[in-house]
């Protein structure tokens, strides 16, 4: 059984979607269907990104046309410690991150998020069946 309650921060561009900001860029290959997954598993998911204003909206547009409910964005809600502006969370899912699976897209520059292999590693960390 996988673990239940987890709080996930994921960031946005080159995460859930190929880098092409300030636009929204194509999907990143498989990152909706394992965000549901995630939800579906008791997972809280937070939008943790640097956009701000209606880039920040678009970027929430994103998760609610795909059906991935956020818990938080850019922030925790559960979070009433502290005041700081780093988003507590157990898990970090970031392109950016040491030791993030990423992966070469054709004509991109930028690597994107590998989500199978994320799986994978949730599968295997018990957060995931």
């Amino acid at each position: 059984m996988a673990s239940r309650g987890v709080t996930i921060a994921v960031d946005f561009d080159g995460t859930c979607v190929e880098h092409e900001y300030p636009h929204i860029g194509a999907d990143a290959e498989g990152a909706a269907e394992v965000l549901r997954e995630l939800v579906a598993n008791d997972c809280k998911l937070i939008l943790y990104t640097m956009r701000s204003g209606a880039l920040l909206e678009k970027a929430a547009n994103w998760f609610k046309e795909r059906n991935i409910p956020l818990y938080g964005i850019n922030e925790n809600p559960s979070q009433t410690w502290s005041d700081s502006r780093k988003v507590h969370a157990n898990l970090y899912i970031d392109d950016s991150a040491l030791g993030c699976p990423l992966r070469f897209v054709d004509g991109v520059a930028h690597p994107v998020v590998d989500w199978q292999k994320v799986r994978r590693q949730l599968v295997l960390d018990g957060i995931l069946d």
